[in-house]
């Protein structure tokens, strides 16, 4: 076999073998979307963000527990009397007198009915917390699918840069047989140029290559917070895969969290309008009180006093601002409403788009696979006709180039191919740690809420206790 037909069989197996720096610590796709969920800066903010969403139950809840006040206050007089007699005008004529009244105590106010406002209160912000939870799974599913798309770059680019450099050994032979046949009289000076101007273009396009497969290193970095080592071409999602288009649907209608988000919102938008027209009730309420007063006017003397008052407040007209806040929760909740239909409608149309893609790109894999090897045998044909000399360099440039596209072709669309299959999982809602497997913790949302829900004191978060 001669020299140039090894180099065209070695270029034709890059697609299959490229050179990647695999070794001990080669991440694997599952180990990248695990360190994605747990290092991703943005999905830590989320989750701090639902926490404090979860307080937002306990302040509403502080509607119906009492509200204690302590007082204290003290108050110094002094008074000066004229205590000499009548036409005298000699001693001191007057008496300095001081005394201190003071007086502390404690009063409870306990809201007994305010018209189910705090009730549907309570209601709104837990289904607030349950709408930003789905919230929170939804940026968990598009970190997880960020960190496959930056991986499977890496692959993609890490693959053009392994076809380029040996498209450029290629063309290197290519220049040195031109040479060769130009010594010995059997070429011209135009094949050589030929050969050399395409190494130079070959040259430039590894240069762009490598500067992408560095672009993507670095999105790799900020999505998963490590430096991808060993990144080998990943294979499309297997595990939660639906089994068709209709079941894709009929899965992301059930599981999909921006649905879900948007259901959960438009229940809290219903509590609200409840709470808004709890304004026009009745309310009731408790007040208790405890004073303890001391006045030294007259020697000391200490008084002890205590009252309990019950009030009953009946709204007739307040300014009208009650009637524009009901109209106004009733049109948010119509809004709410109006959502969920919008997010179904275009989880449909994701999946549906997903779903075409990932079987778009798994027919151009086997198209472009046998493009590659009709196009290697054309090459290999071509060179061993212009030994002999019935084509040109040209035609051998032209034969390589169209095997450098077909490769080059094959590595965007598997790339496609993965990126498209964990979409579809994606927009079905099944895209979790859970369901691909992964080797990290699961975050649960309801440890923190279930610990915050009904505390009544305390400063401390959670997590520093």
């Amino acid at each position: 076999m001669s020299i140039l037909r090894r180099t065209a069989f070695a270029l034709a197996l890059a697609t299959a073998f490229h050179a990647v720096p695999y070794g001990a610590s080669a991440e694997t796709l599952a180990g990248a979307m695990a360190k994605a969920y747990e290092n991703n800066p943005d999905l830590n903010a989320a989750r701090a963000a639902l926490r404090a969403i979860d307080e937002n139950v306990t302040i509403a809840k502080s509607g119906m527990r009492p509200r204690v006040t302590g007082v204290a206050e003290a108050e110094a007089l002094r008074t000066n009397l004229d205590v000499r007699p009548a036409g005298n005008f000699l001693g001191r004529p007057d008496r300095q007198t001081d005394y201190v009244t003071s007086s502390y105590g404690i009063t409870i106010s306990q809201q007994i009915f305010d018209g189910f406002q705090t009730l549907y209160r309570v209601k709104a912000a837990e289904a607030n917390v349950l709408a930003n939870r789905e919230s929170l799974r939804a940026q968990e599913i598009s970190i997880l699918l960020a960190a496959v798309e930056s991986y499977a770059n890496i692959a993609r680019d890490q693959t053009i840069v392994s076809i380029r450099k040996q498209n450029i050994a290629f063309l290197k032979e290519q220049v040195k047989a031109a040479n060769a046949r130009l010594n010995v009289g059997e070429g011209t000076r135009t094949d050589v140029s030929l050969a050399e101007a395409e190494l130079a273009a070959a040259n430039a396009l590894l240069t762009a290559a490598v500067s992408s497969l560095k672009q993507s290193e670095a999105a790799y970095v900020q999505i998963v917070g490590e430096t991808p080592k060993g990144i080998k071409q990943p294979s499309s999602a297997k595990k939660a895969m639906p089994r068709s288009l209709d079941n894709a649907v009929a899965t992301g209608m059930q599981e999909n969290p921006n649905i879900l988000a948007a259901m959960r919102g438009a229940d809290a938008a219903g509590f609200n309008v409840k709470e808004a027209e709890g304004a026009m009730l009745p309310g009731v309420s408790l007040q208790g009180s405890v004073f303890k007063s001391v006045n030294t006017e007259e020697g000391p003397a200490d008084n002890l006093s205590g009252s309990v008052t019950a009030r009953l407040t009946v709204p007739i007209y307040q300014g009208g601002a009650e009637y524009g806040q009901i109209r106004q929760a009733k049109e948010r909740l119509g809004e709410s409403q109006l959502l969920v239909d919008s997010a179904r409608m275009e989880v449909q149309r994701t999946i549906a788009s997903a779903h075409a893609q990932y079987e778009a790109a798994n027919a151009s894999i086997a198209a472009i696979r046998v493009q590659i090897g009709a196009a290697n045998e054309a090459l290999n044909g071509v060179i061993e006709e212009r030994n002999v000399g019935q084509r040109t360099t040209l035609d051998v440039l032209n034969a390589q180039q169209n095997v450098l596209d077909a490769q080059e072709d094959l590595a965007a669309v598997q790339r496609n191919a993965v990126v498209a299959s964990y979409s579809l999982l994606a927009a079905t809602g099944s895209l979790t740690v859970r369901s691909q497997g992964l080797e990290v913790a699961e975050y649960r949302s309801e440890v923190h809420f279930e610990a915050v829900k009904d505390k009544w004191f305390g400063l401390r978060t959670v997590d520093s206790e």
